[in-house]
């Protein structure tokens, strides 16, 4: 399931920052803000986009506030509320001051930005994160945004699977239910 280029691109980028950035719970552990902020917001965004330059500390703060806000898209998504996901979306659109722009750089084609010039970083990744969930909620894919069903992991996100049945963050999790159920079934029989 694709929904364009860029747009995937960026849709991995949310979730990454939403995963790196926010505490919570990873794989049955505590998954604390790490102690580096600005190291984990750096590879969070070089993981898709590799020509990312370094992220300095003040903007990771800054990275980590709009990744805990993309959160709450994916837990009201999770909770089948699609109006507050909408809403989530539409304040940070407005907020960020998202707006496209079809930009050329780095020999690269032309494509579509999100944000204009002059913003700061935060903010531009920002616009362009909640403008990628507002084509994901917008269109018929909403309902791929999901948050790990498995116990003791809170990591986000997008099901680009075929049926559309993902409930886990990683193999990982799946893996760790599905040997839990395997060792209940034991001690039950």
């Amino acid at each position: 399931m694709d929904f364009n280029s860029h747009t995937d691109a960026v849709v991995r980028v949310t979730v990454t920052l939403v995963n790196e950035l926010t505490p919570g719970e990873r794989r049955g552990r505590p998954a604390p803000l790490p102690d580096d902020l600005a190291g984990a917001a750096g590879r969070a965004l070089r993981d898709v986009y590799p020509g990312q330059r370094d992220v300095t500390a003040a903007e990771a703060t800054e990275l980590a506030e709009v990744a805990a806000r993309l959160r709450e898209v994916f837990e009201a998504m999770a909770a089948q509320d699609v109006d507050a996901a909408a809403h989530r979306v539409n304040a940070l659109l407005e907020e960020t001051r998202a707006r496209p722009r079809l930009e050329r750089h780095d020999g690269e084609p032309w494509h579509l930005h999100f944000h204009g010039p002059g913003g700061t970083m935060a903010a531009d990744w920002g616009a362009s994160c909640a403008t990628s969930l507002a084509i994901v909620l917008g269109g018929e894919f909403g309902d791929r945004l999901g948050v790990c069903t498995a116990p003791h992991c809170d990591r986000v996100y997008v099901d680009v699977s075929r049926n559309g049945t993902r409930r886990f963050c990683s193999t990982a999790c799946q893996n760790r239910v599905k040997t839990a159920a395997f060792r209940a079934r034991g001690r039950a029989g």
